[in-house]
């Protein structure tokens, strides 16, 4: 059992402290934000994530895991420190790392130990652990040997826990192989595959794999926008080329492009390092071009079919940028949101779990509904966002009943052609045939 410091309890930092605690170690999770401490001390996430609370309460009964916003009671008995904290995108579009360097100057004022290892989680541009380290030591007040390990996280917001035990692989980049040896002892109970590698390839792993999977559902909303040219379905499109193993199907979903926290800021993170060191990603350049367009593939639609949005009520299903989270970090809904208001729409929507996030950022701009079915009731127009489970199991026949005129903009392929045809609906979906 080592005794382990989370430092940031966000989705990352709270996911990574829960999880290795329930692999027996005993975690420390320490934030400088006193109310999301006090909740998650009462066994309570501060935000949705499924099966968190669970082991969250589970590992506090156990005396596992424990909360706190002092820094000293949180690092001065850690062996090994976990950085979690956020790594936000700067007006001039490169990452910010002024959390990043409080976490690290934190780090130096409050350990006792005389050797520490320090594991940055967090996202971070290729060279900012050696950052890390010249901070610490600098902002020593005694000598101590400070190892840095990159453990970058490959987790997706709304299946974080079974990520972390499921991981296709867990990557360990160090310098110092004593450190990476610890740490790779650490993650055996995840009984994962593990890979080691060096510190700037563990940093250049993560960033290239966010790109790669960007890129590929740029290129399926490409091919998307021209079946919908020439005829195609892009899902019979998409089924064929994933039955190829080295394509495969993971991420062919068309729709009306990414958001979230992580592949947006992650992609435009590399080409800003790029830029840097005087390189050009063409290809990562025309990824981000593609999803800014596909941001308004519903509302250019719309438009064509009934002009503007003036004076139109519109429902919109969705504000989390995906199911089963309620995080509308960088949502295209809320961007979607925002355009509609501004052309003059009244817009009603409605979201299974991020209604309260959304409100913080689009305020009164629009209406918000408790239930699907209000949200759709005499509206001239859906608009599918966020593909939830429960839109996609949602009684068809309640847009008949509901709305103005049941016309149904579908950003995600929720329903399928066949079953939609049995409806007097007027379907519009991304890269599939009108019906």
């Amino acid at each position: 059992m080592k005794k382990i410091t989370i430092v940031g309890t966000g989705h990352v930092g709270l996911v990574t402290g829960v999880t290795l605690a329930e692999i027996g170690n005993q975690v420390v999770c320490y934030d400088i934000n006193e109310k999301y401490i006090a909740q998650m001390k009462q066994g309570i996430s501060p935000f949705y994530e499924p099966d968190l609370n669970d082991l969250l309460q589970k590992n506090l009964t156990k005396g596992q895991l424990f909360f706190t916003n002092d820094p000293k009671l949180a690092l001065e008995a850690a062996e090994i420190i976990y950085i979690a904290v956020g790594t936000p995108t700067a007006e001039n579009g490169s990452v910010d790392l002024n959390y990043i360097e409080a976490a690290a100057k934190t780090i130096a004022e409050n350990i006792t130990k005389q050797e520490i290892i320090v594991v940055t989680k967090s996202t971070v541009p290729i060279g900012t652990n050696n950052l890390i380290k010249q901070l610490i030591e600098t902002n020593l007040t005694y000598e101590v040997n400070v190892n840095i390990v990159s453990n970058p996280e490959f987790l997706r917001e709304g299946s974080a826990i079974y990520d972390t035990f499921s991981a296709d692989r867990i990557v360990i980049g160090s310098d110092c192989k004593k450190a990476a040896s610890i740490i790779e002892e650490i993650h055996r109970p995840f009984g994962r595959t593990i890979y080691l590698t060096d510190l700037l390839s563990a940093e250049m792993i993560k960033y290239s794999s966010n790109a790669f999977l960007a890129t590929k559902i740029s290129f399926i909303n490409e091919i998307a926008n021209l079946c919908e040219k020439v005829g195609a379905n892009i899902e019979e499109v998409a089924q064929g080329m994933g039955l190829d193993v080295r394509i495969g199907t993971q991420f062919l979903n068309a729709g009306i492009g990414f958001g979230g926290s992580c592949f947006p800021k992650d992609t435009r993170g590399l080409i800003q390092k790029a830029t840097e060191v005087g390189q050009s990603l063409e290809v990562l350049e025309a990824v981000i071009k593609v999803n800014k367009q596909q941001k308004y593939l519903l509302m250019n639609k719309a438009k064509q079919r009934l002009g503007n949005f003036k004076n139109k009520k519109i429902a919109l299903l969705g504000l989390a940028f995906k199911p089963n989270t309620n995080d509308v970090r960088e949502s295209i809904a809320i961007e979607i949101a925002s355009e509609l208001t501004m052309q003059g729409a009244m817009v009603i929507a409605y979201d299974p779990l991020a209604l309260e996030e959304a409100k913080q950022t689009l305020g009164k701009k629009i209406h918000y509904a408790s239930s699907l079915e209000e949200a759709i009731t005499d509206t001239d127009m859906v608009f599918i966002a966020t593909d939830w489970d429960e839109f996609k199991d949602f009684p068809l026949e309640k847009y008949e009943m509901l709305m103005n005129q049941p016309i149904i903009f579908d950003g995600r392929n929720c329903y399928s052609l066949d079953r939609i045809s049995e409806y007097n609906i007027e379907y519009y979906s991304v890269g599939r045939p009108f019906k």
